[in-house]
């Protein structure tokens, strides 16, 4: 019994796990390489604790995932879960991002792509315009943000309320051709 159980669970994340996370799969178009954003977590100004669920929709299919994050002034802390097992981590203390990830992750999910798209929708927008190379710009309305390469919009992100870590945000890349909504609720004190 138990091997088979093992067996069905191993053909789940076999199926499942290359499709999680998909928002943060790099294309293989060399060149619309990411941003590569990588602010300090000082820089966001707070400290957080979050309980987060991710849906991430590509082509017509949508993929799960939980999430706690922690972050302070010295360090930034991930864990993405997956039927209840870890299947990456992160630690980023704003000059070494170290990463883990289950042998069935995919190769092209990349701790630099989820930090970027966390920094994107967390940090606050004048540390964002700091950081970014040239031709790239951030604007916010509202309870909306565009980042546009040049004239090109790349990506928008619309909050349901401040502060952005509060409620539902959704990350709608139109260069990779993702939707990341994540579902945030505050644990513990901050």
């Amino acid at each position: 019994m138990y091997t088979r159980v093992s067996s069905f669970f191993a053909l789940v994340l076999s199926l499942v796990l290359p499709l999680l996370l998909a928002a943060c799969v790099t294309q293989p178009v060399a060149p619309l390489a990411r941003l590569g954003l990588a602010l300090a977590p000082a820089d966001l100004g707070e400290s957080l604790a979050l309980q987060q669920h991710l849906k991430v929709e590509r082509n017509g299919r949508i993929d799960e995932l939980d999430a706690a994050l922690e972050i302070d002034s010295e360090h930034l802390e991930l864990v993405g879960l997956a039927f209840g097992q870890r299947v990456l981590s992160l630690h980023y203390d704003g000059k070494t991002l170290q990463s883990w990830r289950h042998v069935m992750l995919p190769s092209q999910v990349r701790a630099e792509d989820v930090l970027e798209d966390m920094q994107l929708t967390l940090w606050p927008l004048a540390s964002i315009r700091k950081a970014l190379p040239a031709g790239w710009h951030i604007e916010e309305e509202g309870l909306r943000r565009t980042l546009s390469k040049g004239d090109t919009v790349v990506a928008v992100i619309n909050y349901a309320a401040l502060p952005r870590w509060s409620g539902t945000v959704t990350l709608d890349n139109l260069r990779y051709g993702y939707r990341l909504s994540i579902q945030s609720v505050v644990s513990g004190s901050q």
